[in-house]
């Protein structure tokens, strides 16, 4: 018995190896083909955790903004030092605990104690994307590693409510970071992995747009708050988070692609089965697939193989100093495309409108974004970086004058960075060969975080001076551009799979621009 059942096994692995149409990988993305409406309701599903973590990345616009005052006697005029002032000679113009600064006195704290919360937050993201980065991949898997942190994100929200200092509350918005650190890597993943390659591009529009509305619905619940405690706002952005991870939990399905790397056939096999009903797939082809062997599980990595990409990155010369240069352009982007946002209470404007217009940036850089798809790389960085860079500074220079013109600034310089952040996404991934794509994406990723950790001090800062914000937003994002010219143009290139392939194509290329400065030089 068990000898017939081993060559049936060994007859359909020769069957696999002799047609290719029988493998997972091809019969996945065939069952895929077919986007239905269900399909697209489990695209929504998981695009709507990037709408809660907008929420909880720009909350602070609002939470820890420094409120409005006025006078009440004559002792007082609107031009004093706050600080040299009696409390009795002013008052806030909202609820006292409106934001944390009135609720906690602070209105005269240092930079570094107004700036700590949002900075908790971005070294929790930091240390996040170390800890949690293998979670997805592991035995816990996309799905329940998007549920386990949207849960651990809303519960850790509501706990923040019960913050009696700042101290407290910038633990809890470490906290905060920290969970929130793997959703959008789950929403991508799931979202790439659970559609055919035809429609990866069309459903990343449905995750920006589901972030643009998470971001734009902020001012909103702000608004109808404006007269409450800060405490009501991550309220009312918490339970419905916490709402959604118990409807993911019932009704969004584990990526097929992960289902395979665990070799869980039976699971894998029942997705087709409801995939073939629903799109119409042709019920032979999950017959096929039944009688596949066992995927191949996924072998256990040690920690000196986990660590052996980076380790190539720094033994060979030409991937040390591509790699110093895109960490060093991805901190300069990176502060700017998200410090911006932050910064609106600097502008002087309605902070309302002012993050309504912030927010719908967003939709035409997803706009350029399409039309730049087939252009280089470099350039396109290189343009927008220097387009949001002069529009920041520019906000300096303006200052308080005409209040309209800065924001108008503003809102362009956020376009900017925004599309050069996007572009810039794209370019990384095409700069390094598939062996350690991963990896060198990770570290810039977390470059980015790094350089969002002194955002809000330079923003706090900012409050007195817009040079310390705007200013050196416009400075940070146009010096690091100019990385851009030790770095490869990469549209169009043949993507490599290892780092001898790379050496070899990037040896062959300079061979070929030799040769042609000195046919030049002949001629």
């Amino acid at each position: 018995m068990e000898g017939s059942v081993h060559t049936h096994e060994s007859q359909s692995i020769e069957h696999e190896q002799e047609n290719p149409v029988l493998s997972w990988d091809l019969i996945i993305e065939k069952s895929l083909s077919n986007f239905s409406w269900m399909n697209f309701f489990q695209a929504v599903l998981v695009a709507v955790a990037y709408f809660f973590d907008a929420q909880q990345l720009y909350i602070s616009i609002y939470t820890d903004n420094y409120p409005k005052w006025h006078c009440t006697n004559s002792s007082c005029t609107p031009s004093s030092d706050i600080c040299k002032l009696s409390r009795s000679s002013w008052s806030w113009d909202k609820n006292p605990s409106n934001t944390i600064i009135s609720h906690w006195n602070l209105e005269c704290a240092s930079t570094f104690i107004t700036g700590l919360p949002q900075s908790s937050f971005f070294v929790g993201c930091l240390f996040g994307f170390c800890f949690l980065a293998s979670l997805a991949d592991s035995s816990l898997g996309r799905k329940n590693t998007l549920i386990f942190s949207c849960v651990s994100m809303s519960i850790t929200s509501m706990l923040i409510i019960f913050s009696t200092n700042v101290w407290i509350y910038s633990a809890l918005k470490f906290l905060i970071g920290f969970w929130r650190s793997s959703i959008g890597t789950c929403v991508l993943i799931l979202l790439t992995e659970k559609v055919s390659a035809e429609w990866r591009f069309r459903v990343g529009i449905v995750l920006y747009f589901t972030f643009t509305l998470g971001y734009m619905s902020l001012p909103g619940l702000a608004y109808i708050n404006r007269n409450s405690s800060w405490k009501f706002l991550y309220l009312w952005s918490s339970i419905p988070t916490l709402c959604y991870s118990v409807i993911a939990y019932f009704f969004v399905t584990e990526s097929p692609r992960w289902l395979v790397m665990q070799g869980r056939k039976k699971e894998i096999l029942k997705m087709l089965k409801r995939v073939s009903s629903e799109d119409n797939v042709d019920d032979d082809l999950v017959n096929l697939a039944s009688s596949l062997p066992k995927p191949p599980t996924k072998e256990k990595v040690s920690i000196f193989q986990l660590y052996s990409s980076i380790g190539e990155l720094f033994h060979r010369r030409w991937a040390l100093k591509r790699m110093i240069a895109v960490i060093i352009l991805g901190i300069g982007i990176g502060m700017v495309y998200l410090g911006m946002p932050l910064a609106v209470g600097n502008l002087g404007f309605n902070i309302y409108l002012a993050v309504v217009f912030s927010a719908s940036m967003e939709i035409p850089s997803c706009i350029a974004i399409y039309f730049l798809e087939n252009y280089r790389r470099k350039p396109s960085i290189l343009v927008f970086s220097i387009l949001g860079g002069i529009c920041s500074v520019m906000c300096v220079v303006v200052e308080h004058r005409v209040p309209a013109a800065k924001v108008v600034l503003a809102m362009i310089a956020f376009f900017g960075s925004c599309t050069a952040y996007n572009v810039f996404l794209i370019y990384i991934i095409e700069l390094f060969p598939t062996s350690v794509r991963n990896t060198t994406t990770s570290l810039v990723r977390q470059a980015i975080v790094f350089g969002c950790i002194f955002c809000p001090f330079l923003i706090s800062a900012g409050r007195k001076n817009n040079i310390f914000s705007y200013g050196v937003f416009g400075v940070v994002i146009m010096l690091s551009s100019f990385t851009l010219l030790c770095l490869p143009e990469t549209k169009g290139i043949v993507l490599c799979d290892t780092m001898d392939q790379q050496e070899m194509k990037e040896i062959a290329l300079c061979d070929t621009m030799n040769q042609e400065r000195t046919e030049n030089v002949s001629l």
